[in-house]
């Protein structure tokens, strides 16, 4: 997950009397100076500095230095700790780059860290082909916070969660370009950005060719057509594309209930692959369900899935009314929690989702259920299922549990960007 699981509805931010205070020093480089015993996780390189953790800011003239100025993290005494970008209209006043003293955040040191992300991914994927789709860059993980770059059969989709970061991006479109060639750049904005960042862009083309609607990709021999310039997020959850391939063995001959089913991958991979007799996909966004059509249709099992238009909850409680059972339920909703307030509230919604889905699952069925909330852990997340299962009185057993694939890494420094759970249950 990126910052803006944490800063979506924290509102546009600035500093305030009684805050961290702007301080006139003799210095070349603005310099922000952490509260005493609030320094230990920049020490041990973790990304975000808050604005509670800073004592005050030096900056070259006394004023606070403009979003995206590149600052030195020092100490109260003085010592350095990291380099890294300002931005005064978030929570995040600082994300931190580099932890060595030597190093400056210029061009070519953002061209050595795509490059080294690049490489990465060119051990996994094969990016000269026009059917790959993968993520190119993933934050954080990748030591970039505030950018996510997917891949798309020679197109790039951009996205940036950082205005501070945001202000380099002429630097990094030129590394981009360098180290993929792309046919063409597309900007994508996330929802939320203006409030958590101030930032305050518009989706489109940034460099080279506008990407066609739809392009296409393959993953496990199964073809999707994604729309990267108005599909949701930056087209296609690439992230479960491993997990639709190991649900799909829980497949053959069953009836399947594909919930959330935006463009159709996990009931098209289940027909496909694991031989599904029927599939039902359920989802709110006619775009969406267009695109699954088209989808089912180019992987020839058009005859088997049908699409429906509705919010999911409701559809699923109509089914169930009308006594239908399914050998197979999906849920892969959208991110639930998206702040640390809002984690209640998204257990209680997992739960009343998974109870409303064991209405329609048969005796002996598959539950495949999944969380991409970054803020909910793999711990809470099993223990709402263990909830579920005391409150619906159905033994729920846990046969596979899958996170989000080699594309999508885990930074051990930063927890936060594991944020993918899926659990493939037999519910009796």
């Amino acid at each position: 997950m990126s910052a803006e699981d944490v800063l979506s509805d924290s509102g546009h931010q600035t500093e305030q009397p009684g805050g961290p205070q702007a301080v006139p020093g003799p210095v070349s480089v603005p310099e922000v100076v952490v509260r005493s015993r609030r320094a230990q996780p920049f020490f041990g390189r973790h990304p975000w500095v808050f604005a509670g953790a800073i004592d005050h800011v030096r900056g070259v003239d006394g004023g606070y230095p403009e979003a995206g100025t590149r600052v030195r993290l020092v100490t109260s005494e003085g010592k350095f700790i990291a380099h890294g970008l300002y931005n005064a209209a978030s929570r995040i006043r600082v994300r931190l780059y580099s932890w060595n003293a030597d190093e400056t955040l210029d061009a070519e040191f953002w061209d050595r860290r795509i490059g080294t992300a690049v490489a990465g991914r060119r051990q996994l994927f094969d990016l000269k082909n026009s059917n790959t789709g993968c993520r190119l860059i993933f934050s954080e993980s990748d030591q970039l916070s505030g950018l996510i770059v997917d891949f798309y059969g020679g197109y790039l989709l951009v996205q940036f969660a950082s205005l501070a970061l945001y202000q380099h991006r002429q630097e990094i479109v030129q590394a981009l370009q360098k180290h993929v060639n792309p046919k063409g750049i597309w900007l994508r904005t996330e929802k939320g950005m203006r409030e958590a960042e101030g930032l305050e862009i518009c989706d489109g083309l940034i460099a080279g060719q506008e990407p066609p609607r739809p392009l296409f990709i393959e993953e496990h021999g199964v073809q999707y057509g994604v729309d990267v310039q108005r599909g949701q997020k930056t087209g296609c959850y690439l992230d479960q594309r491993d997990n639709r391939l190991a649900a799909s063995r829980y497949m053959r001959g069953a009836r399947v209930l594909d919930a959330f089913c935006f463009s159709g991958g996990f009931g098209i991979t289940a027909a496909k692959l694991g031989g599904a007799a029927s599939v039902v996909g359920v989802d709110s966004s006619e775009s969406a369900l267009q695109l699954a059509a088209a989808n089912a249709e180019l992987n020839g099992v058009a005859q088997r899935c049908q699409w429906k238009k509705s919010e999911v909850r409701p559809a699923i409680e109509e089914l169930a009314g009308q006594g239908t059972l399914f050998d197979v339920v999906i849920l892969d909703p959208p991110r639930m929690a998206r702040t640390q307030g809002g984690l209640e509230r998204a257990l209680n919604g997992y739960l009343r989702l998974n109870m409303t889905g064991l209405q329609v699952l048969k005796p002996g069925g598959i539950l495949v259920t999944c969380s991409c909330s970054g803020l909910v852990t793999r711990a809470e997340f099993q223990e709402m299922l263990a909830e579920a299962s005391r409150q619906s009185g159905r033994e729920i057993q846990i046969l596979e549990s899958h996170g989000q694939p080699a594309d999508h890494p885990v930074s051990v420094i930063c927890p936060e960007t594991e944020y993918l759970k899926v659990c493939i249950c037999r519910v009796q």
